[in-house]
């Protein structure tokens, strides 16, 4: 009751304050390079990464020094890596799933990782959207794109960052907890794999937008998956 009456009385200045951080905000551009290709040797191993711009590589110069990149290199430790990346700026869970729709490659991916939430969260999508679109993009993965193991990155704690001001920044990542639950729930019960990040908010970490992971927090965001 009492945050929902806080919710009402900030109402005007967290309007503002959106405003602001969107008309001010540095908007950097996807990381440069190629979007799918074969590395490696050995044994034939079919990648996907998925999503928003963290996927993107948004906060990096080029996809090499993105979590796509780096993900790539260690799966070509082990494995001849073809790999596709399906991602782009601005796309909330529906949205990832439209882009995926759209792709025509027929063969089953033996891994997904997932960057989904972020815009979920900056555009208000309901709970009970949200839930529904992470069903589909799951059900269709599974489905359409026989995926063997999908991977969700959890939504990163919005409420550190530098680029948001307060109260804005604790209102944003008030919605962030309550999607990232709903997003472990999800993972629970339709067997993918939640990947809980814990990247330091130094300004080494961060792009410099302050939104985006930078190349040593793609690198550590790509290794914490577990074993390829």
């Amino acid at each position: 009751m009492l945050q929902k009456l806080a919710l009402v009385l900030l109402a005007p200045l967290l309007i503002w304050q959106g405003r602001q951080v969107r008309k001010n905000t540095l908007r950097l551009p996807e990381a440069a390079g190629a979007r799918a290709g074969v590395q490696g040797k050995s044994n034939r191993f079919r990648l996907l990464i998925l999503g928003d711009s963290a996927a993107a590589g948004v906060g990096c110069n080029t996809q090499e020094e993105a979590v796509c990149g780096h993900l790539v290199a260690r799966a070509a430790e082990y494995y001849q890596v073809h790999w596709q990346l399906w991602a782009q700026s601005s796309l909330t869970c529906a949205g990832i799933l439209q882009l995926a729709q759209q792709q025509s490659e027929t063969e089953p991916f033996d891994l997904v990782l997932i960057s989904a939430g972020v815009n979920d969260v900056t555009r208000r999508t309901a709970l009970s959207d949200w839930r529904h679109d992470l069903q589909a993009l799951t059900q269709y993965l599974r489905e359409q794109r026989r995926a063997k193991r999908i991977v969700f990155t959890a939504l990163p704690p919005m409420h550190k960052f530098p680029a948001l001001p307060q109260p804005l920044r604790w209102f944003i990542g008030q919605q962030a907890r309550r999607l990232d639950n709903a997003l472990q729930r999800h993972c629970e019960q339709n067997n993918c794999e939640y990947l809980a990040l814990d990247l330091p908010f130094e300004p080494d970490y961060m792009a410099e937008d302050g939104f985006h992971p930078s190349p040593k927090a793609a690198k550590l965001w790509a290794h914490a998956i577990r074993e390829i």
